[in-house]
């Protein structure tokens, strides 16, 4: 479950809604009755996310920090079967804003692009890269890839990381990064005034003046999460947007619905992990191994005892 929590200013004020009596009934049961397994140490500055990395590792995808090759996942979701023996990326246009003093990156997907506005702004773009080498693929209208050999062992920062933040602090000083700097600022250029653009200002749209470049690496040799793993994003679109009274929504339909059937599948006696990602950290929680009889009372006590209102899950969500 990824943005369970952030250090962000507007969710740090937003977390004591979480801390009342009734909030969280079910999230509440599950933490009164699962205990910490494993933990996964980061920090806010990290190029890949936390989330990220755990559903790397279940992959089996070696955990270096923006060398995840996520541009493979995210176009077998789309469809797609990238070419092996070659380097690819994500490219995600969007929309970088001028503030009086930096950029801010829009979330590509509150941009509302058509497939076929996207796809015109892919085609007149495609030449900038292909006179360099660059192989493109249209993937949807948020994520197009792209494959060159400047591409391996190039660190990226995850599109999450930079969502609401400013893109110039998240492009890293690799060297084989200058090409991508180069081609961001020929895109700006060609699509100033380009058709697509004229046409989305006149609607009062934003516009699509850039990309991000993200989830580099060669095709791995899994790109499907395990079938045991379910990816919980309710909670992804309302805090990359800083609209915490949607997240606490987002989290009470997550509680009543998913957190619902896991504290269904304790009192049956299934075994469950749940794994929360917060902007540094994540955790994951699991059933005390009932390794005698006095182990099984105990967790019998906590199943009885966790009829109530259970544990605060402020604390636990604040250490991510």
């Amino acid at each position: 479950m990824p943005f369970a929590a952030s250090l962000s200013e507007p969710c740090q004020h937003a977390l004591p809604r979480l801390a009342a009596g009734n909030a969280l009934p079910n999230l509440r049961r599950v933490l009164s009755q699962l205990q910490e397994v494993q933990r996964i140490e980061g920090d806010e500055y990290a190029l890949s996310t936390p989330h990220e990395r755990v559903l790397a590792r279940a992959m089996g995808w070696p955990d270096s920090d923006g060398l995840m090759p996520w541009a493979s996942w995210w176009a077998a979701q789309d469809g797609l079967v990238l070419e092996a023996g070659k380097t690819w990326g994500m490219l995600s246009p969007g929309h970088w804003l001028m503030g009086r003093d930096h950029l801010t990156l829009l979330d590509p997907a509150t941009l509302g692009l058509s497939e076929a506005e996207s796809r015109t702004v892919f085609d007149a773009i495609r030449p900038l890269f292909e006179e360099d080498g660059w192989t493109l693929r249209w993937g949807s209208a948020q994520r197009w890839y792209a494959a060159h050999p400047s591409l391996s062992g190039l660190p990226t920062a995850s599109l999450d990381r930079v969502i609401g933040r400013n893109p110039d602090l998240w492009l890293t000083d690799h060297s084989q990064a200058r090409m991508v700097r180069r081609l961001q600022s020929e895109v700006q250029m060609l699509l100033y005034q380009h058709p697509v653009n004229d046409a989305r200002e006149a609607q009062g749209l934003a516009t699509v003046n850039s990309f991000w470049l993200s989830g580099c690496g060669a095709v791995p040799a899994c790109t499907d999460l395990p079938p045991h793993i379910a990816l919980v994003n309710d909670l992804r679109a309302p805090m990359l947007a800083d609209d915490m009274p949607s997240w606490l929504v987002a989290w009470a339909q997550v509680d009543a619905t998913i957190l619902k059937a896991a504290c269904q599948a304790l009192d049956a006696g299934q075994a469950i992990e749940l794994t929360l990602c917060g902007e540094r950290h994540a955790m994951t929680l699991a059933p005390a191994p009932a390794t005698g009889l006095s182990a099984r009372l105990w967790q019998s006590l906590k199943r009885l005892t966790s009829s109530g209102s259970g544990s605060d899950p402020v604390p636990l969500l604040n250490s991510l």
